[in-house]
């Protein structure tokens, strides 16, 4: 169905975001001007306890400035309630009094016949539910019981039972009214080849129901009663209502549980998810049967930042982890990263429950290791490194792998961080080649963890550059401060100034929001006090806005270069293979020019640049230890 923009702009106006997202939140009034529409709350997304949640009333949008959600009314509802377009912008039409436009024929009789669907999945949940209680389902509840499931348990989690039957549930829904061709089309049984009469598609099966995020029964999966089935486990086909890879099992009730505060878990299996939610661990969620997909992880990062994966500790639950990097890495970055909890061999989740009880579990999720280890084991475990030629092979199947990560910042990271796993896999230090310590090296205080920083490299031009960075960052921050409404001309880059100390970075939230942080004003106090920005003429005697814009947009370009700069010289440096080309040459002296143009916005090209570009070179040359010396008779007479 199509939505005229026109349309839609008459719903944001007519219906203040505030009043959307206010039945979801608690606002911190303290903070919100609600006669400007400016609001704030702790967000809805993931799990906190400050406000750092913003809506704008004017503006009709929504940010986080902790997950970096943002969006508009209809964004809101997709994601915190699970419904469509379609159905969110029905929503809002209804808050504002106004009717939707006619539908198109062809969407309306699709959505129709969904609605048909949904009704008799109903239908066979309720009927699955009560064949459980009956004679033919006392080996299913025995099973049940002995995994720990109380009758309470089986509620909760709507378990329901197949006899097995041929038709069953194909005769009993027939008799409720809904025609053969629904119940074939639902997945709720299949024809033969034969052309003959439609049969159940799950039969001796314990059923568990699958809901969408809007607790639409979509799907079922069965679990066989007889240890010689060909399939242990069997899933709905898909469905207009299912969609495998696009779904979750348990999506609904762990969605709500993340947005108190709990960790989002996948583990594999259905049994797995129960055990844990009834452990306490409400956000449990698990894909369904297969492999998870791209959709899956978005639908992940849209409950959590940063989900845990915990899979079963044997070789096929490693291999599932180490697939599972490929499909993660082209999308991860800010806001969308993974950690992996690896069960003990031999053992799920409800094994480990039984056996060490909730605490197990818990300790697994503080040890939950990031997606950079991973690539690291796979890419060194099991291997010698003793020659220059797979040395060079580990460089660039690592290079490969992380180039396909979107994010700079994020691509950088990882840079450094196996820069560094490789320096102790090949720096001669105790442990190298090893991921992690052994439990005996680690009970000694052994680590493997980042090397300190030298005193020799603080004092390189590289370190000296961090220190200008952060005096021309508090100068960013004085001007913001010092000039009423300069913040607002550059919201958008202050966003990405991104201070690394903390109290900058409240400082930062301070001017973009309009707020006082005792955090924030203790940063700006010492800003204030610097001498570099006490003996500006701008802080000393204010100017016109105008111009006191400039210096600071001046100023920006200035950091965003420097970043550019040190962003490239990482790449650089991870990329080297001997000595330095003239490829890398070329690269660095263009970095080196943008860097000069925004440093000396009056000059085109100079010496100095040369110069500049030249230093450039020649670090990146003492970085990568390439320097050739002189062979004998080279460089004399």
């Amino acid at each position: 169905m199509s939505i005229s923009p026109a349309f839609l702009d008459e719903l944001r106006a007519r219906v203040p975001i505030s009043r959307i997202i206010g039945r979801k939140v608690t606002w911190d009034l303290r903070r919100s001007n609600q006669a400007k529409g400016d609001w704030w709350a702790p967000c809805p997304f993931h799990g906190e306890k400050t406000a750092s949640f913003h809506v704008d009333d004017q503006k009709g949008f929504f940010y986080c400035f902790g997950c970096h959600a943002k969006g508009d009314a209809v964004g809101f509802l997709r994601e915190a309630e699970g419904l469509d377009f379609i159905e969110a912008v029905k929503v809002l039409a209804a808050e504002a009094g106004m009717a939707m436009p006619d539908r198109d024929p062809a969407e309306a009789r699709r959505a129709d016949r969904r609605a048909t669907l949904a009704d008799a999945m109903e239908a066979a949940t309720r009927h699955y539910r009560l064949q459980l209680g009956t004679g033919q389902g006392a080996a299913a509840r025995d099973y049940l019981t002995g995994r720990g499931l109380d009758a309470k348990a089986i509620e909760r989690f709507e378990i329901g039972f197949a006899p097995d039957s041929r038709q069953g549930l194909f005769t009993a829904l027939r008799e409720k009214g809904i025609p053969p061709e629904t119940i074939v089309e639902a997945g709720l049984a299949a024809r033969p080849d034969d052309g003959g009469a439609p049969f159940d598609r799950f039969r001796g099966r314990i059923i568990f129901p699958i809901r969408d995020a809007r607790g639409r029964a979509i799907a079922f999966g069965g679990r066989a009663m007889d240890p010689n089935a060909r399939a242990k486990y069997l899933n709905s086909p898909e469905t207009p209502l299912f969609d495998k890879g696009r779904s979750l099992y348990h999506v609904g009730p762990a969605r709500a549980a993340v947005a108190k505060g709990a960790p989002l878990i996948v583990a594999e299996g259905y049994m797995d998810v129960i055990a844990l939610a009834l452990a306490g661990f409400g956000g449990a969620v698990a894909p369904l049967g297969t492999a998870i997909t791209q959709d899956q992880l978005r639908l992940m990062w849209r409950i959590s930042p940063e989900p845990v994966i915990m899979l079963d500790g044997d070789s096929a639950g490693q291999r599932a982890a180490l697939r599972l990097i490929d499909l993660a890495l082209p999308m991860t970055g800010p806001g969308q990263a993974l950690r992996f909890a690896l069960l003990p061999a031999g053992q799920d989740p409800d094994d480990l429950l039984r056996a060490r009880g909730p605490a197990a579990i818990q300790t697994l999720l503080d040890e939950a290791r990031p997606l950079v280890d991973l690539l690291w084991q796979r890419e060194t475990e099991g291997r010698d490194f003793d020659s220059p030629e797979r040395r060079a092979g580990l460089d660039a199947s690592l290079r490969k792998a992380i180039a396909v990560i979107p994010d700079e910042a994020t691509r950088n990271h990882y840079t450094a961080t196996l820069k560094e796993r490789r320096h102790a896999l090949f720096g001669g230090r105790r442990g190298a080649g090893r991921l992690t310590p052994s439990p005996g090296e680690r009970r000694r205080g052994v680590s493997f963890g980042t090397p300190p920083v030298l005193a020799q490299t603080r004092a390189t031009a590289l370190g000296q550059q961090d220190a200008a960075e952060s005096t021309m960052e508090a100068m960013v921050l004085a001007l913001c401060a010092t000039y009423p409404g300069l913040a607002a001309r550059v919201e958008s880059r202050l966003e990405l100034l991104a201070p690394q100390d903390p109290a900058r970075a409240a400082l930062c939230h301070d001017l973009l929001a309009g707020t006082e942080s005792t955090d924030g004003q203790q940063a700006l106090q010492r800003i204030m006090g610097d001498a570099y920005v006490r003996a500006s003429p701008l802080i000393r005697a204010p100017v016109e806005l105008d111009r006191a814009a400039a210096v600071l947009v001046n100023l920006l370009d200035k950091i965003e270069a420097r970043r550019a700069a040190l962003s490239e010289l990482l790449r650089a440096e991870a990329e080297i293979q001997g000595l330095v080309d003239e490829g890398l040459t070329w690269r660095m002296g263009e970095s080196a020019r943008a860097r000069h143009r925004a440093e000396h916005p009056e000059l085109a090209d100079s010496a100095d640049l040369d110069e500049d570009r030249d230093a450039l070179s020649a670090r990146l040359a003492a970085y990568a230890g390439t320097k050739r010396r002189p062979r004998s008779g080279e460089g004399q007479g």
